[in-house]
């Protein structure tokens, strides 16, 4: 029943939070009658909630979801430089973490380049990405994507580390491919380095929990 349950939350999140009772059953291959009663069962739980015919990811889940941490502190530290880095440039920016082979987003700001790459908490990138690229390289400076993923794009994206080295996210800022990347760049690494300093000031119950965390 568990494997269900997480097979449909996980089917209502590659579809934008929100679908049909046949649509996810058969993504799930799951019996209609079984995938809605479990939908029933999940909706009583506050996992998801009904709207019309279709379900939604719900609130409690969300808070759930807000109470995992990637990195000790990582997305309070991150929260005023993306909105910085958005407003200084125009991109859309993401923070992501290295999670199963994929550059996972746990903060997101859209900007100019939406309607091509809608950028979305919880959405990968794969490894070969700028973004991704952070956690394979191992770069001291930006990673540059030039419309190599995708026409139309480019891509500058940053390491982020921790005050121990240890690359903990990548921050990446996705702009139109005419826009220069010099300018891009230049606020892409020093919207990092306010992240870093930020992870440096974490509270002493913050700093003592980074032994339980998976390193990247």
């Amino acid at each position: 029943m568990l494997v269900g349950a997480f097979a449909l939350l996980d089917a209502l999140r590659r579809r934008g939070g929100e679908a049909g009772l046949t649509e996810l059953a058969l993504a799930c291959a799951l019996p209609k009658g079984s995938a809605h009663r479990l939908l029933d069962q999940l909706g009583l739980l506050g996992a998801v909630e009904r709207r019309g015919n279709r379900y939604a990811v719900g609130p409690q889940l969300f808070r759930l979801g807000q109470a995992w941490q990637p990195y000790p502190g990582l997305r309070a530290a991150a929260r005023i430089p993306v909105h910085r880095l958005r407003a200084s440039t125009g991109a859309s920016v993401v923070l992501t973490v290295l999670r199963d082979e994929l550059a996972l987003t746990v903060a997101s700001v859209p900007g100019r380049v939406e309607g091509v790459v809608p950028v979305r908490n919880g959405m990968s990138f794969p490894l070969d990405t700028a973004a991704g690229r952070v956690f394979t390289d191992g770069p001291r400076g930006p990673v540059l994507d030039r419309e190599q993923i995708q026409e139309g794009v480019s891509c500058v994206a940053m390491p982020v580390r921790a005050p121990d080295g240890l690359t903990v996210a990548s921050l990446a800022a996705v702009v139109p491919a005419r826009q220069q990347l010099t300018q891009v760049a230049a606020a892409t690494a020093a919207a990092s380095a306010a992240i870093e300093s930020r992870l440096t000031r974490m509270p002493p119950r913050e700093v003592a929990a980074r032994s339980a965390l998976l390193r990247y």
